[in-house]
C-alpha cells in the first residue's frame, strides 16, 4: 500500500494508468484461472455399503459439479453380510480370506472415462481399507493424467493407508491425501473441506 502511494504522488496520472493496467491483468488472469478451473470434470465414484458414503458423495457432486458413478457389486451386500460382529458374515469371512474379496461389478468405468480429470472416490473403511468392491473399480481403469481424492466413511477409524494402497493398485494418476469423514458428517463439513483442497 505504501509503495503504491510513493509510486502514485511521483507519477502523477501515468501511475494510475500503469496501476488501472495491472489491475485489469489480474482480473483478467483470475477469471482465466477461474475458467480454468471450471472446464476441469468432475466424477465422483462411490461404493456405499449402508448409504453413508452415498450421501457424502452427493454432496461432493453437488459442490464440484461433478457426476456421480455408483460402484455396484454384481453380488449386492445384504444388512446380514455386513454385520461384522458377526464371525460368519460376509464381510468378516472377507477379511478373514483374502482370496474371497474379489467382487466383480455390474459396470466397472462410467461412460466417457477418459474425459474425467478428477476423480473424487469414496468407499467405507474396513479394517482399516477400502472396502472390497473399490478394488476392482482401481484396478480395472487407467488414472493416467487424472487427479484422484480419496474420501472414506468410518464410525471410528482413521483413513489410514486406504489411500496409498488404492494409489498401488492403480499404478497410474495422482492420488492425493483424501478425507474421512464420520457417518454422522454435514454438508457444511464436506463443503469446507472442498474449499480447503480448492474445490
Amino acid at each position: 500500500m505504501t509503495v503504491f502511494v510513493l509510486v502514485a504522488s511521483s507519477s502523477g496520472k501515468q501511475s494510475t494508468q500503469t496501476s488501472e493496467t495491472a489491475s485489469s491483468q489480474t482480473a483478467e488472469s483470475s477469471q482465466e484461472a477461474s475458467s480454468a478451473d471450471d472446464s476441469q470434470k468432475i466424477l465422483v465414484a462411490y461404493f456405499s455399503a449402508s448409504g453413508n458414503t452415498a450421501m457424502i458423495a452427493q454432496d461432493i457432486a453437488f459442490e464440484t459439479g461433478g457426476n456421480l458413478f455408483e460402484i455396484k457389486p454384481q453380488n449386492p451386500y445384504s444388512e446380514a453380510d455386513l454385520n461384522w460382529t458377526e464371525e460368519n458374515s460376509r464381510v468378516v469371512q472377507e477379511y478373514l480370506n483374502e482370496s474371497q474379496r474379489e467382487t466383480p461389478l455390474e459396470v466397472v468405468s462410467p461412460e466417457n472415462w477418459a474425459d474425467y480429470d478428477v476423480i473424487f472416490i469414496g468407499y467405507p473403511i474396513w479394517w482399516q481399507e477400502a472396502a472390497w468392491p473399490i478394488n476392482d473399480f482401481v484396478e480395472e481403469n487407467d488414472f493416467s493424467g487424472k487427479t484422484v481424492i480419496p474420501f472414506a466413511i468410518s464410525t471410528s477409524s482413521d483413513l489410514g493407508e486406504s489411500g496409498n494402497l488404492l494409489a498401488g493398485m492403480a499404478g497410474t494418476g495422482n492420488w492425493e491425501e483424501g478425507q474421512r469423514f464420520s457417518s454422522s458428517a454435514t454438508s457444511s463439513e464436506v463443503a469446507e473441506w472442498l474449499t480447503e483442497i480448492g474445490y
